[in-house]
């Protein structure tokens, strides 16, 4: 059983899935999408869950960086009870404040193409909120 990490953007959802141990997220993918067309990710999502028998899912939460909740966020919350009414599984909201730029600074720092950061970004960010619940859920 493993964990799915999530980045849920307007148009982009990243992707990230843990080892069965829950010590290690590794990015998975990033779905493109139809602008706020969230219905359209369910069946893909659920190939992911079957396929990987994942247990709970990781939400990032937008949260504002004076810790209020914007329209993202408010978002992000009706995405996460979608994701409960259709697969029953438990919905964690992660903080991931800063994870999109702390994603797109590690490719900075790999001296990654503008083209290829683009395309990573939003798995690389779903992998930095899964990696810091799981990070959190053991005490490290």
């Amino acid at each position: 059983m493993r964990y799915l990490g999530l980045d849920l953007g307007t148009r982009t959802l990243g992707i990230s899935i843990s080892d069965i141990t829950h010590t290690i997220a590794s990015a998975y993918k990033t779905i493109r999408f139809d602008d706020s067309d969230y219905d359209s990710l369910m069946d893909e999502l659920e190939n992911i869950i079957l396929e990987y028998k994942i247990e709970k899912i990781i939400l990032g939460f937008p949260k504002n960086m004076n810790n209020t909740i914007g329209d993202r966020a408010l978002t992000t919350l009706e995405f996460k009870e979608k994701l409960e009414n259709r697969f029953n599984i438990c919905v964690i909201m992660q903080d991931e404040r800063l994870s999109t730029v702390e994603a797109t600074n590690y490719m900075l720092e790999a001296d990654m193409s503008r083209k290829k950061r683009k395309k990573k970004v939003d798995a690389l960010a779903a992998n930095i909120i899964l990696q810091t619940y799981l990070d959190k859920e053991k005490g490290r």
